[in-house]
This record gives structure tokens, C-alpha cells and sequence, in this order.
């Protein structure tokens, strides 16, 4: 079981920590567990949402950079 901690989120980080919390079971996964959220998943959320533009942009970048920390620690943790 993983040990859940609070983390404190700054407030114009929360529309896409929200996001990728949306898609926590969205993840694909190969023999070594996780290697990516899918995308599929994630653009049909954000075009839901009413993302365009910029702000679309913006949020999968985001979103991408929420995902690299995530897969990082699911790898130590993996390793462990």
C-alpha cells in the first residue's frame, strides 16, 4: 500500500493538478508498469472542458510535466 501525504498545491497550478487527477486511471502501461498517460483520454477531457488555444496548450504542457514527475516516482518506487 502506498503511504498517501497532503502536498500543497499553488492555486495556478490546481485547473491542471485537477486534471491529471481526473486521469488517474488513464494510464498506459507495458511490462515495467506505466510509460505514459493516455493522450486520447486527456484531449477528449480538455476539449470536454472547453480548452482551445493558449490555454489548451498551456494545460497539456502542464499536465505533461505532472506526468514526468509521476512516472519518475512510480519508477524509484518501482525500484525499490
Amino acid at each position: 500500500m502506498i503511504a498517501q501525504q497532503d502536498i500543497e498545491v499553488w492555486p495556478e497550478n490546481w485547473p491542471a493538478w485537477s486534471l491529471f487527477c481526473e486521469l488517474s486511471g488513464q494510464w498506459r502501461t507495458g511490462m515495467n508498469g506505466p510509460t505514459a498517460l493516455d493522450y486520447t483520454a486527456l484531449f477528449l477531457r480538455m476539449d470536454r472542458l472547453g480548452l482551445a488555444g493558449d490555454e489548451w496548450e498551456h494545460r497539456f504542457a502542464d499536465v505533461r510535466t505532472i506526468e514526468a514527475a509521476a512516472l519518475e516516482q512510480m519508477g524509484k518506487d518501482h525500484n525499490q
